[in-house]
């Protein structure tokens, strides 16, 4: 007997194609509710997610064949990992896959709000000639922090190598990093030199909040922010108070606090003034959580899995 893999998110084909080549029975189930959902998992041995199901004590409780679950993405916070190790359940993750996308994606937003193009490109379209107002700052020079330093932050390293800047990283659970293109710090050199912080936190208990206005208070300089990781690793009200007195000049989000666990969903009704600020910000540049979002990633996400799975 074959064994059954359900797919509970949507993810490119590739992976359900090459899984099916290996001998596994794959299922589409992305349209049926958790529920429906739970009703059928004791037949599968594998499991396919992004982001919108929970794998929480009632579902691993349904889950007696499961001998893996792979997550497209990096994130594994909506996953209870610890009863996954007590059934000695696989977990697999891709963040080899949308690496590249999320380090262009932060390049792209600071080169944007260092030049201003967003407003720029309004102005122009308005007849609007305004260059003095319009200078803009360039990233030679300057000195980048990022906090943590995964496959994200290694990309992003390795990328900012022909900007002629400084990247330093810190990581409170690595050291040693194997890399040429990036200083490993203590917190408090980090909080010295960080003219330019990017965070690439997963979003953990510890993690969740962790920008906070105390934590922005670190900082010597008056820093620009960029948050490609989750929305919740920034506390909202403290960032925009941090904004208005100056401690941070300029925020490249593209996560945000409100945002629900599905990461597809922003209901007007449920954003707070602190997000008008933030909207109504010229110093603040807004992405809706698609810095991995490439066409290539959506590919390679599946991709990654399939190698991972199959070897």
């Amino acid at each position: 007997m074959k064994p059954k893999v359900i797919f509970i998110d949507s993810v490119h084909p590739v992976l359900f194609e090459r899984l099916e080549q290996a001998g596994y029975e794959c299922h589409w189930k992305n349209e049926l509710s958790r529920a429906e959902i739970l009703d059928i998992l004791p037949i599968y041995s594998g499991a396919v997610i992004r982001s919108k199901f929970k794998f929480d004590e009632a579902v691993f409780e349904q889950s007696s064949q499961l001998k893996w679950i792979a997550r497209s993405g990096a994130g594994m916070e909506n996953i209870d990992s610890k009863i996954a190790h007590e059934k000695n359940i696989q977990l697999y993750n891709s963040p080899e896959g949308n690496r590249d996308a999320v380090a262009e994606h932060c390049i792209g937003m600071i080169l944007s709000l260092f030049n201003n193009l967003k407003q720029s490109d309004s102005e122009v379209r308005e007849a609007k000639w305004n260059r003095e107002k319009n200078r803009g700052l360039e990233l030679k020079g300057k000195t980048v922090g990022l906090l943590g330093y995964g496959f994200m932050g290694k990309a992003l390293a390795e990328r900012l190598v022909s900007f002629g800047v400084k990247t330093i990283a810190y990581d409170k659970y690595k050291s040693n990093f194997p890399s040429s293109v990036i200083t490993e710090v203590d917190l408090e050199t980090f909080s010295k030199e960080t003219e330019i912080l990017s965070i690439h936190l997963p979003l953990t208990e510890e993690t969740t909040y962790m920008i906070d206005y105390s934590f922005l208070n670190r900082f010597e300089n008056n820093i620009y922010l960029i948050n490609t990781a989750r929305g919740k690793n920034i506390k909202t009200s403290d960032l925009v108070k941090a904004l208005d007195n100056g401690k941070v000049l300029g925020a490249c989000l593209d996560v945000l606090e409100y945002e629900k666990t599905s990461f597809e969903d922003l209901k007007k009704e449920d954003i707070p003034a602190d997000f008008q600020y933030l909207a109504n910000s010229k110093r603040v540049l807004l992405t809706p959580h698609v810095a991995g979002w490439t066409k290539e990633s959506y590919f390679k996400l599946s991709n990654v899995l399939a190698n991972k799975i199959l070897n």
